[in-house]
């Protein structure tokens, strides 16, 4: 399947779009290392992004979710980037494995632990990341129950509990769009 809707280059965006585009690609996304292109040769957005651009007061409250996520919140990096990646093997998003997968070996996540990752096998993971990874699979699955929110609590605590959730449900819906927009199936959407 290609992909569903043309890929926005920054020339053919109307003012608002560009305001958002630049949000974007001028945001702290493109600040410090890049793990993963944000932009293809021709300047459009790739994965998710380029989506984003096609309702743009929407797509700036969904881009403005995942930097808080992945800027200013409390989890620790890896901790975060493991369940992202959780996320991304429970609805086979190749772009979301791709992108974090980088992101994850940068925040010091190793080949061992992300190969249990993609098999799933939250196991392998102990303390505080063990907590964070038992959390998104039980999300994943369902819900947590009395047990797992009491674990979970103790360890990370509810603010924890909150950003883990939020993440889940996050990823969860770059998934979806990354699905209902043809971009996961070929890497980006390129």
């Amino acid at each position: 399947m290609t992909s569903r809707i043309p890929r926005l280059r920054p020339d053919e965006l109307d003012a608002e779009q560009a305001r958002l585009y630049d949000a974007i690609a001028g945001g702290p996304r493109a600040a410090g290392p890049q793990h993963f292109p944000l932009r293809d040769a021709d300047g459009a957005l790739r994965g998710p992004f380029n989506a984003f651009l096609l309702a743009p007061p929407l797509g700036d409250a969904v881009q403005s979710l995942g930097s808080a996520l992945r800027y200013r919140g409390a989890l620790p990096d890896r901790a975060r980037e493991l369940a992202i990646l959780l996320v991304a093997r429970h609805w086979d998003s190749a772009f979301e494995w791709e992108a974090h997968s980088a992101v994850g070996r940068a925040v010091g996540l190793t080949d061992p632990e992300l190969e249990a990752l993609h098999a799933g096998r939250v196991g392998a993971f102990s303390g505080d990341e063990g907590v964070v990874a038992r959390v998104t699979a039980a999300l994943l699955a369902g819900d947590l129950d009395d047990a797992g929110w009491a674990e979970a609590e103790a360890a990370i605590g509810a603010d924890g509990v909150f950003e883990v959730s939020t993440l889940v449900g996050y990823y969860g819906l770059l998934a979806l769009q990354l699905r209902v927009f043809g971009v996961d199936r070929h890497g980006g959407g390129e």
